[in-house]
């Protein structure tokens, strides 16, 4: 029935329109208790077997929505409702930005794709900080949230950018992510380079343990997958070195290689979403598992549409799983697709729990290869 409603209705709107209207449908469907009761027994059913531990948090599954959808924190409970493990904000940065000029944002129907030059719009880490502070949840989730740098910032200053945000928002935040992989922000992208990861990370992870005393706000990187795989390497080395939690892979990707769209789009400026970006995204999730085991988290992100494309980056070394673009395409039952194919393929392996599950492949493939 959605996928009839696209084609009738959201197909035929500008894309970031159709975005905001249904966040609006879905924030109004959460603040009515009935409404928000049925939606959630319907679309978030959860299976026991499913049950994650990761960042020293639990989760009712491993599937979240990534960072790019809520960027202002409006709509975490109507995202739990719909059945996301993890619902990630943002990326929010220092100051209120507007992002760039729109046309921003552009659909690959060909490609179940993407194409976004959004620029981190966004109310401010204050505003955003002020709204976390406010709410009160009606489901119970983890929320992710995703600082970047602001535009009109330097890069000699991001890392005092990026501690303002954490200095506002570490308190609030189940986790937090530090992006440097958007292709839509100038000179970010800069930022992966270890030589300047390294005091960048450093200064948040300052800021986040001398804002919140209470517990440690476990920290990750978010890498974009068009690093060479000896700049994965070194970031992969750099989180061990630093005691990071977790790397999320991956963002969007400049690349357009493989494209069935039209060149009149494919041709727009922006970060690359959906489908295409799957096999370069496993890609690095598998070496990156190579690279660092279990010793921290790995988040898989970028072309997840289903439960077999969720499966197999548990199996490459993701303990969490992460979508957005499918959403647009798959509308509100795809998370409770996702985890009722999760939990099918589990009871049909050979793996008693999911964790036991994560990297099983990856490992596989080493000691093949040894």
């Amino acid at each position: 029935m959605y996928k009839l409603f696209f084609h009738l209705v959201f197909r035929r709107m500008d894309p970031e329109r159709a975005h905001h209207l249904a966040v609006r449908w879905i924030r109004l469907a959460a603040r009515t208790p009935v409404l928000r009761t049925f939606a959630a027994a319907v679309l978030a059913p959860r299976h026991k077997e499913l049950r994650t531990e990761a960042l020293g948090l639990r989760m009712h599954g491993p599937f979240g929505l990534a960072a790019g959808f809520d960027k202002n924190a409006v709509a975490i409970d109507g995202m739990a409702m719909l059945g996301f493990d993890h619902v990630e904000i943002g990326t929010v940065t220092g100051l209120a930005q507007p992002g760039n000029p729109k046309k921003r944002l552009f659909r690959l129907l060909p490609d179940r794709a993407l194409i976004n030059r959004m620029g981190f719009n966004n109310e401010g880490s204050a505003a955003v900080a002020r709204r976390l502070g406010e709410r009160r949840a009606v489901f119970r989730t983890v929320v992710g949230v995703n600082i970047g740098k602001t535009k009109v910032v330097p890069e000699a200053e991001a890392a005092a950018d990026y501690v303002t945000s954490t200095e506002r928002l570490a308190r609030h935040a189940d986790y937090l992510v530090v992006n440097v992989s958007s292709p839509n922000t100038p000179g970010l992208r800069n930022l992966q380079a270890t030589e300047s990861l390294r005091p960048l990370l450093t200064a948040v992870r300052e800021a986040a343990d001398r804002t919140e005393t209470r517990r440690r706000v476990p920290l990750l990187v978010k890498i974009a997958p068009d690093l060479a795989d000896e700049d994965v390497d070194a970031v992969a080395d750099l989180a061990v070195e630093l005691g990071l939690d977790g790397i999320i892979a991956t963002n969007t990707t400049v690349s357009r290689e493989g494209l069935l769209s039209p060149p009149a789009l494919t041709k727009e400026t922006g970060g690359l979403s959906g489908a295409p970006l799957k096999e370069r995204s496993l890609e690095v999730l598998r070496r990156l598992y190579a690279r660092v085991g279990d010793r921290i988290t790995l988040v898989g992100v970028g072309g997840i549409e289903n439960a077999e494309d969720a499966w197999q980056r548990i199996l490459a070394g993701a303990t969490l799983v992460q979508g957005y673009s499918a959403f647009v395409y798959e509308g509100p039952f795809w998370s409770r697709a996702v985890h009722r194919g999760l939990a099918a393929r589990l009871a049909a392996s050979e793996y008693a729990t999911l964790a036991e599950a994560v990297g099983a492949a990856t490992r596989s493939r080493k000691e093949a290869a040894a």
